[in-house]
């Protein structure tokens, strides 16, 4: 019977994952479209939607150029272990939205108070302004650190700047009142989830000092 049982549950298992896998992909497609604020029209779209605004997607090298633009490259990067990589990828996906523009697209990942925090940022083909922002969470609390997810909090960053006067100034998020030492455009914090908004902040300079080369590429118009 245990062996029916057995037989039974990973012939399941083995059906179910091809579609598993799929809503996984879709999941993170959206996640990055939402970043340029695309929402595609339903599920069954979600594929279509971004093989037509993502147009390309590579790795960097530290210098800022482009080591490896196979096809899902980037795609296949797993931030959770990437970020922890002696030897990170740099992946980026390139966007172009309906009026023609490029936008780049780089995901952040780190800690949040609970569990993990991530998202993609998109930056302007002229590399220094925010274009969106979008984040997401495993465990933060509902009301406080979870509204990283919401809306109104993602907003905030469209139009920072990750460039201040030539030198490159990730965007800090500060509690509401305080202002940033370095000059740097910031963010107000999520009420009341100090943790999770300091999350954000580490997580941005972290995550965008590896692609300074690149956006000073984008500047000089050489990428």
């Amino acid at each position: 019977m245990v062996l029916i049982v057995g037989t039974v549950l990973a012939f399941i298992y083995m059906a179910l994952k091809p579609k598993q896998d799929e809503n996984i992909a879709n999941d993170k497609r959206k996640q990055i479209l939402s970043a340029v604020h695309i929402t595609p029209e339903s599920d069954n779209a979600v594929k279509d939607v971004f093989k037509k605004y993502i147009v390309a997607g590579y790795l960097l090298e530290e210098n800022g150029e482009i080591a490896d633009s196979a096809e899902n490259v980037a795609f296949d990067v797993d931030m959770k272990n990437n970020i922890k990589s002696k030897e990170r990828k740099l992946p980026v996906f390139k966007c172009k939205i309906d009026d023609g523009s490029l936008k780049y697209i780089v995901p952040v990942y780190g800690a949040g108070l609970w569990g993990p925090i991530w998202g993609y940022i998109a930056v302007n083909d002229n590399g220094t302004d925010v274009f969106g922002a979008y984040f997401s969470h495993e465990g933060e609390t509902p009301g406080l650190g979870a509204e990283i997810a919401k809306p109104d909090f993602q907003k905030r960053f469209e139009g920072k700047k990750i460039f201040k006067d030539g030198a490159f100034k990730p965007i800090s998020v500060l509690k509401k009142g305080k202002s940033p030492e370095n000059g740097e455009d910031y963010v107000d914090a999520i009420t009341g989830g100090t943790i999770t908004s300091t999350g954000v902040n580490n997580l941005l300079k972290d995550c965008l000092t590896p692609y300074k080369a690149f956006f000073e590429k984008l500047q000089s118009g050489t990428n």
